[in-house]
């Protein structure tokens, strides 16, 4: 007899709300660039406005078109009418004190506006500034991000134990072996253990290893140290240059002390002001040539997107290039649906090609005949940078 085939890995189900317009909110405590650095982003969307489609919804939330060489080819290789990138939703929130998840200050406020995004960057101060003062007295970066997720914890741990309590006054009379009783018992026995992640093991529930039965109910809790979380920090201009800073290694060390594996990116929200008062893109790359560095805004941007699960494919002709924004593990009919429903719900195939492919043989006629032009049907799972040509039924 043939050898049976291994069983395929169980697909790890996301943590996160499941949908392609997931949004990343700017967190920090006072004063130590968050506002400055959103609009450091904002403007230098605003400097692409003749080229991209931009909107500022409201003066905290703006959409951030995210940097792609591969879609910059594409717009000139097909020259249409009309562009459009893919774009990062970035909220800029009001900042934190210790004692936020007791209502100190606008801590009410700021935890829920914090429950309304998906993803955070942490804006860390690791510049000195008489000028600017800082809410707790000094500059101490890792004593900053310690209060930030002291409170996001403490704030889960109430909403979870709110949880409990209403869950187990409602289910007293839980006793039946029926499905739908077996069912609650499993989801309050995954709740109490996300209790003892926050309480007794101390972590953050992102960084607990869960089953995709536990992440189905964690995701319901819409949980704030659920969130991904990028480290943001705020460097002087000098600082920024030279690449050195007293408190880079403390950050790190505390990063992989506390939450192991999230991005550190440093910049200097001083260097970025600076560059996007500048009116044309030739003036910011002699700047940037002048000094000796880059803006970090790009590498923050694709982070942030990264971060939430995120990638784009493409839709090409002489009309538009556009990319279109959806979560990794998305199936071909869901991709289509992002263009309109119709395309999901009458699904028949879509037609796929690589970026890679097409820029290798420089015309879709070309992916043709080499044969690289595939045909996916409903089980088919997007790939980063996939082109697609939809066909769905009447």
């Amino acid at each position: 007899m043939p050898p049976k085939k291994a069983a395929a890995a169980e697909k790890k189900t996301l943590l996160g709300r499941p949908g392609n317009n997931l949004k990343i909110g700017i967190v920090g405590v006072p004063n130590v660039g968050k506002s400055s650095f959103f609009n450091a982003l904002s403007n230098t969307s605003l400097a692409l406005a003749a080229n991209y489609p931009y909107a500022t919804i409201n003066p905290e939330e703006a959409r951030i078109p995210v940097p792609d060489e591969r879609f910059t080819w594409l717009y000139d290789t097909y020259k249409p009418a009309s562009r459009i990138p893919a774009f990062l939703t970035c909220i800029d929130i009001a900042g934190l004190t210790a004692g936020a998840s007791t209502g100190a200050g606008l801590g009410n406020a700021f935890l829920s506006h914090v429950r309304a995004v998906d993803g955070i960057f942490q804006v860390v101060r690791a510049f000195e500034d008489a000028e600017v003062t800082h809410v707790e007295g000094d500059v101490d970066p890792t004593r900053d991000m310690s209060i930030i997720q002291t409170e996001l914890r403490l704030k889960d741990i109430e909403w979870v134990e709110k949880w409990l309590e209403m869950a187990k006054k409602t289910t007293r009379s839980l006793g039946s072996n029926s499905l739908a009783d077996k069912a609650k018992k499993e989801e309050i026995g995954t709740v109490e253990k996300v209790l003892k992640v926050l309480t007794v093991d101390e972590i953050d529930v992102r960084k607990h290893d869960w089953s995709n039965k536990e992440i189905d109910v964690v995701n319901t809790l819409q949980l704030l140290t659920a969130k991904p979380v990028t480290y943001l920090v705020n460097l002087s201009e000098r600082d920024y240059v030279r690449k050195k800073n007293k408190w880079l290694p403390k950050i790190k060390a505390w990063i992989d002390e506390n939450n192991p594996g999230d991005p550190l990116i440093p910049f200097s929200v001083a260097f970025e002001e600076r560059l996007s008062a500048l009116s044309t893109p030739e003036e910011k790359k002699a700047e940037e040539e002048k000094v000796g560095a880059v803006s970090a805004l790009p590498k923050i941007t694709h982070a942030g997107y990264s971060s939430l699960n995120l990638i784009r494919y493409f839709t090409v002709g002489p009309t538009e290039v556009r990319a279109w924004t959806i979560r990794k593990g998305t199936k071909a009919p869901q991709a289509a649906g992002v263009i309109h429903s119709d395309f999901e719900n009458k699904f028949v195939c879509g037609e796929i090609m690589t970026y890679e492919d097409l820029k290798e043989h420089g015309s879709e006629a070309a992916v043709k005949a080499a044969g690289k032009l595939r045909q996916q049907g409903k089980p088919y799972e997007m790939v980063d940078g996939d082109i697609a040509y939809w066909k769905a039924g009447a």
